[in-house]
């Protein structure tokens, strides 16, 4: 007969009668530990963090605003859903004031300037990519107060 392991009785079944502890042919060989750490748990369902997904809101505009309002989890975030509408409003803004600019110029034969307000909004599409992969909320005037009311 077997005895216990872990008190020294004598065992006639599987388990010690005395403390409860299995014999020791009946225990699984424990599995090996691993080598380093556990990786931190991701943020969110699909993998992103807060900051990525709201840097990406803004980086195909338009589309990966739609998308970020769409998919879940992200659609119940309220700093993605504010960066995807932002981002949203930041593309309607660009095509009316860059068509304004290219009527009014086109009035004025003043077309060289038409680049300049096509640049000031690649400078600022970079720049709200920077500060949403930073963390940080960027208010835009007229847009992000918009924004806020439909995050």
């Amino acid at each position: 007969m077997p005895f216990c392991a872990n008190c020294g009785a004598q065992v006639e079944g599987r388990f010690c009668a005395k403390c409860g502890t299995p014999v020791a042919g009946d225990v699984p060989p424990a599995s090996a530990q691993p080598a380093g750490p556990e990786p931190p748990p991701l943020a969110s369902g699909a993998g992103l963090t807060d900051n990525v997904a709201s840097a990406l809101c803004y980086v195909l505009t338009i589309i990966t605003g739609i998308l970020f309002l769409v998919l879940q989890p992200y659609n119940r975030n309220r700093t993605i859903r504010f960066h995807a509408f932002q981002a949203i409003f930041l593309f309607v803004a660009w095509i009316v004031v860059v068509s304004a600019i290219n009527i009014l110029f086109g009035m004025m034969r003043l077309y060289f300037l038409s680049p300049l307000a096509g640049s000031a909004f690649f400078i600022l599409w970079i720049y709200m990519i920077v500060t949403a992969y930073q963390g940080k909320t960027v208010v835009l005037p007229v847009i992000g107060p918009l924004a806020q009311q439909q995050a």
